[in-house]
C-alpha cells in the first residue's frame, strides 16, 4: 500500500491550505452577511465568484476530475483525496474550486459517456464554472436505494424522448445557475432488471419541467437547494441520451465510486474543523474554577476523536489507492466500508463539539449545527448505511 502523494499532489496540498487560510475562511462571514442582505435564499453571491476567479487565477480549479482532458490534467484518487479533505472544512471551498457535488459527478459522466456535443454544450460550462447542473435519481414514491424500483419513464418517440417521472432531491436544482438536469428512468421495463434505466440530458427550461418545492435539509435552507421536480411529457431531442440505452445504472455506478471518495474526505474534513473548535473552547472556557480542557471527560472526548478521524482517513485513502490500483469494482467492499465510517466518524466528533460550546453549539453562532445536519443527510445520500452494510456482509459471506 502506497498511499503517498504526488510532488503535485503535495504542492496543491500547500497551496491549498494557504488559499483556504487568507481566502476561504475569512469569506465565510462576508457569504452570510451577502445572504442575509439578498433575502433570497438560492441567492448567488458576488463573494462566492470573487473566490472562484482566485482559486482560478492560482489553479486551484477542477482538481476533482480523474481523467485526463483538453481542460484539465487530472489527479488520481490518492491524490485528490486530501485536497477533498481539506475543502471539507468550509462550505464555500468545493464550489469555489469548481469540485462542488453533484457537479462533480456529473461532469465525471459527461467525460465519459458523453458525446462531443454534449460535451461542448454541457461539460465546457460546467468545467469553467459558469452553470451548475443537478441529478435527478431519487422518487418519493420508491425506495430509490433500490435503483430498479425506479419509476420515471424515458420513451422512445420517433427523434425524441419523452419523460415522465416525479423526481426530488435533486441537489442543486432551485439556483438560478442549474441549467441541466441528468434525469435517471426507465426506457425498457421489460429488460433485466439492471438494464432497464438509461440517462438523459434535460435542459431544465424545457417545456414540462415543473419545479415543485424545495426541500430543507432538518430546518436549512441550502443555497443551491434540493428541488423536487415533476417531468411531465418533456421532450427531448434523442441525442440527449447519455450513453446507450439500458446503461443507466452502469453509469450512475461509475458516477457513485469517485463522488464516494469526494464526500467521505470531505466529512474527515469536516470533523477536523469540528475537533479544532472543540479545542480551542474547551480551552477558553472556564467552568467550577479550572477550564474544561482540564476535565477527563473533555479529554476523553477529545482523544477518541482524533483517534476516530485518523482511521476514518487511512480507511479511505486505503479505499483511493485500490481504485486507482485495481479499479473500482474490487474497491466495492472497501467504498462501502467508507460511506459508513466517514459520516458516522464526523458525527460524533461534531456531536462532542457541540456539547463543548453548550447552548452556542446548537445555535447559528456556530457552524456545529449546519455541519452535523450536512453529515446526518450523508448517512443516507449516495447509498444509506444499511445498503452499504448489506454490500460488505455479502461479500464477507462469499468468502466462506
Amino acid at each position: 500500500m502506497e498511499f503517498s502523494l504526488s510532488p503535485k499532489a503535495k504542492d496543491l496540498q500547500t497551496r491549498l491550505l494557504t488559499f483556504m487560510d487568507e481566502y476561504v475562511y475569512p469569506a465565510e462571514a462576508v457569504y452570510k452577511q451577502q445572504m442575509a442582505e439578498s433575502g433570497d435564499p438560492h441567492f448567488h453571491p458576488q463573494i462566492v465568484e470573487d473566490l472562484k476567479a482566485e482559486a482560478r487565477s492560482q489553479g486551484l480549479w477542477n482538481l476533482f476530475l480523474p481523467h485526463k482532458t483538453e481542460w484539465t490534467d487530472g489527479l488520481s484518487n490518492t491524490d485528490y483525496a486530501p485536497l477533498a479533505e481539506i475543502t471539507g472544512m468550509s462550505h464555500l471551498a468545493p464550489e469555489a474550486l469548481n469540485c462542488a457535488a453533484p457537479d462533480t459527478g456529473n461532469m465525471e459522466i459527461l467525460t465519459m459517456f458523453g458525446t462531443e456535443e454534449q460535451k461542448e454544450q454541457w461539460l465546457r460550462p460546467l468545467l469553467e464554472g459558469e452553470i451548475r447542473s443537478c441529478f435527478s435519481m431519487t422518487e418519493p414514491a420508491v425506495a430509490s436505494s433500490d435503483a430498479s424500483n425506479i419509476e420515471c419513464s424515458i420513451t422512445p418517440d420517433g427523434d425524441s424522448y419523452v419523460i415522465n417521472g416525479r423526481k426530488w432531491w435533486s441537489s442543486g436544482a432551485s439556483s438560478p445557475r442549474c441549467k441541466i438536469a441528468i434525469v435517471m428512468g426507465k426506457t425498457d421495463p421489460n429488460a433485466s432488471p439492471y438494464q432497464q434505466q438509461s440517462m438523459v440530458l434535460v435542459p431544465l427550461d424545457s417545456p414540462g419541467v415543473v419545479r415543485v418545492r424545495d426541500l430543507k435539509v432538518f430546518g436549512y435552507q441550502d443555497r443551491e437547494g434540493h428541488g423536487e421536480i415533476l417531468y411531465d411529457n418533456v421532450r427531448v431531442p434523442a441525442t440527449n441520451l447519455l450513453g446507450e440505452e439500458g446503461g443507466g445504472f452502469a453509469i450512475a455506478q461509475s458516477r457513485l465510486g469517485p463522488g464516494r471518495i469526494h464526500h467521505c474526505m470531505r466529512s474527515v474534513g469536516a470533523a477536523e474543523r469540528a475537533l479544532s473548535l472543540m479545542c480551542e473552547r474547551a480551552k477558553s472556557r472556564v467552568a467550577f474554577g479550572k477550564p474544561i480542557a482540564e476535565q477527563g471527560v473533555i479529554q476523553t472526548w477529545i482523544a477518541d476523536s482524533r483517534i476516530e478521524i485518523d482511521q476514518a482517513r487511512l480507511l479511505t485513502f486505503y479505499a483511493a489507492w485500490l481504485m486507482d490500483t485495481v479499479g473500482n469494482k474490487a474497491a466495492r467492499t472497501e467504498i462501502s466500508a467508507i460511506k459508513v465510517v466517514a459520516p458516522n466518524t464526523a458525527l460524533r466528533v461534531i456531536d462532542r463539539a457541540i456539547q463543548t460550546f453548550g447552548g452556542a453549539g446548537v445555535s447559528e453562532d456556530t457552524p456545529l449545527a449546519e455541519m452535523y445536519a450536512g453529515q446526518r443527510t450523508l448517512r443516507i445520500a449516495d447509498g444509506p448505511d444499511e445498503v452499504h452494510r448489506m454490500t460488505i456482509a455479502r461479500r464477507e459471506l462469499r468468502k466462506h
